[in-house]
């Protein structure tokens, strides 16, 4: 699909944008904007305490890329709503860091095509508003690149500042995502390492340690992929066997190694809602309906397997906020 396609271009950009960087600035990078060590591993877990369910209806914001894309928050919603209702809305770009976004539309990369649906909402009027219950920040990958280049760890505090202005309450995610599938370090691998030494070390702790930023939880989509991989390669999902199956293809029918398809894009809408909502629908009792009215086609059984490994895979994971 052509978003697909663009969104993993504009990633690719910014990652030779930031290869580009590192020759040219070498000698003269500055450190980036200054941050506090980061959180104790006791202090981050104490940061981050168990959340009792929210009431619903939740609205959920979408603050990212194309790994989350139309179909993910949409098909979300539709669970959500079973639940007790949840809408939600989006600001997207095409590999856009939360830098870009905090720049401002003109610095977000692709921008006006990403955002040409009906859910868009801009992310600073959504937030002074409070309408939020639920905001949900998205890094650009590669995130080593992120990271150096594109300060996560700041500007992922800096978000969270912002948003607790209105909503003292709100309730903060950062959406861990993954790598290419021909990443070369392993596409198993880095999901398995990343996300203590990145995700959680490089940016999740050392934004909390900025006074004021609150609980910032986990999302943990990168880990609800490889476990459904895993599962799917050992013959335990109905109808899935590789981790191919969770990615698109284009009209050539060559696969997209990082965006994903239809099957991927409910996986990582069931973790979504598995956190948010602490809980998942009876399986097969909601039209999972996709962006625009699209309806996925999901065998019952497939289904089931599905939210079994997501919701014990968020319950792996304290830093989610949902009780064990």
């Amino acid at each position: 699909m052509v978003n697909r396609r663009n969104g993993l271009l504009g990633a690719l950009a910014l990652m030779a944008a930031g290869g580009a960087a590192a020759l040219g600035l070498r000698r003269r990078r500055q450190a980036g904007p200054p941050m506090p060590p980061p959180l104790t591993p006791e202090d981050y877990r104490a940061a981050l305490p168990p959340l009792a369910a929210p009431v619903p209806p939740v609205n959920v914001y979408h603050l990212g890329h194309s790994l989350v894309g139309r179909d993910m928050p949409a098909l979300a919603a539709a669970l959500g709503g079973a639940l007790g209702g949840q809408d939600h809305a989006a600001q997207l770009g095409w590999g856009a860091s939360l830098k870009h976004h905090w720049q401002g539309d003109e610095s977000v990369p692709g921008f006006d095509a990403e955002n040409a649906h009906p859910h868009f909402r801009p992310v600073r009027q959504v937030l002074e508003s409070g309408w939020a219950d639920v905001l949900v920040l998205t890094e650009m990958v590669e995130l080593k690149a992120a990271i150096r280049w594109f300060h996560s760890a700041h500007y992922l505090a800096q978000w969270a500042l912002l948003a607790r202005q209105a909503r003292p309450d709100l309730r903060i995610y950062l959406y861990e995502s993954w790598h290419p599938l021909d990443d070369p370090e392993g596409w198993l691998d880095r999901i398995d390492r990343d996300l203590p030494t990145l995700w959680e070390e490089q940016i999740l702790r050392r934004a909390l340690a900025v006074p004021g930023v609150g609980p910032i939880y986990l999302i943990p989509g990168g880990q609800a992929m490889a476990a459904v991989a895993r599962a799917a390669e050992s013959g335990r999902i109905p109808g899935v066997t590789s981790r191919e199956q969770l990615f698109g293809r284009d009209d050539a029918g060559a696969l997209d190694p990082i965006h994903f398809s239809d099957l991927g894009a409910l996986v990582v809408a069931l973790t979504h809602v598995a956190v948010i909502h602490q809980r998942l629908p009876e399986p097969g009792t909601v039209p999972l309906t996709a962006a625009g009215g699209r309806l996925l086609e999901i065998a019952p059984d497939t289904l089931r397997a599905l939210q079994d490994i997501v919701e014990a895979t968020v319950r792996r994971f304290p830093q989610t906020g949902v009780p064990e």
